[in-house]
């Protein structure tokens, strides 16, 4: 299995203060792990500094082979291409078409040629069940819909990981669980899975591994 993280003695900072301390974390391939604790307890702060968009101020931390204590900014784009991120509030363009949204992404991340971008769209739309409504714009979903096309979104460049900021927050239970359905057999497909949750009935139903986030520390 691949080594997708390594966190040693990593300390996490929001404004001065420390939100994590002494995270020691090893995230391999095709796992499917839980972030569980209160709001505030630094479940989303951890996942920003995986994408860099905070810095780490103590500690060694590598994702994807990247030094994420010294990494430049001209190099986060490369590294958040292998990386599909999934917001609990979708983050969708709400003037344009599912399939617009999609293009969106793949013309900032260099893809030029239209046709295979256009196959690619309806490729990963058909993986999360929404070939059929590409036409439509963000609003005129459902929230289970939407949070599919952020999935379709997320995995647009065959990322290595999804982490998933309450995916389900948003959603009854009976969406959500059709959200779980299609996260966990991503991660049963190879592709590590982080995801936050307040729903403690998600491990459950679809085992993983487990962090729990307390008094600024992880444990597992």
């Amino acid at each position: 299995m691949a080594e997708l993280i390594e966190y040693k003695d990593v300390e996490i900072r929001q404004a001065e203060q420390i939100v994590l301390h002494d995270v020691n974390l090893h995230v391999e391939s095709g796992e499917m792990i839980y972030l569980l604790g209160k709001v505030g307890s630094g479940k989303s702060s951890l996942m920003k500094t995986i994408y860099g968009a905070l810095p780490i101020t103590a500690g060694e931390a590598k994702v994807l082979e990247y030094d994420m204590c010294s990494i430049r900014r001209r190099k986060l784009p490369y590294l958040r291409r292998r990386l599909g991120i999934i917001f609990q509030d979708y983050k969708l363009l709400t003037d344009r078409s599912v399939e617009e949204n999609l293009l969106f992404v793949l013309r900032a991340t260099g893809w030029k040629d239209k046709k295979l971008m256009a196959d690619h769209v309806t490729e990963v739309l058909k993986q999360v069940g929404m070939e059929t409504k590409a036409y439509k714009k963000p609003y005129e979903l459902s929230g289970g819909e939407q949070q599919r096309v952020v999935i379709a979104r997320a995995l647009l460049n065959s990322p290595e990981m999804i982490l998933a900021d309450e995916p389900t927050g948003n959603l009854d239970s009976e969406t959500g669980r059709e959200i779980m359905d299609l996260l966990y057999s991503i991660s049963q497909a190879g592709i590590t899975v982080l995801m936050s949750t307040h729903n403690t009935h998600w491990p459950e139903l679809y085992p993983g591994k487990k962090w729990f986030f307390e008094n600024g520390e992880i444990h597992q």
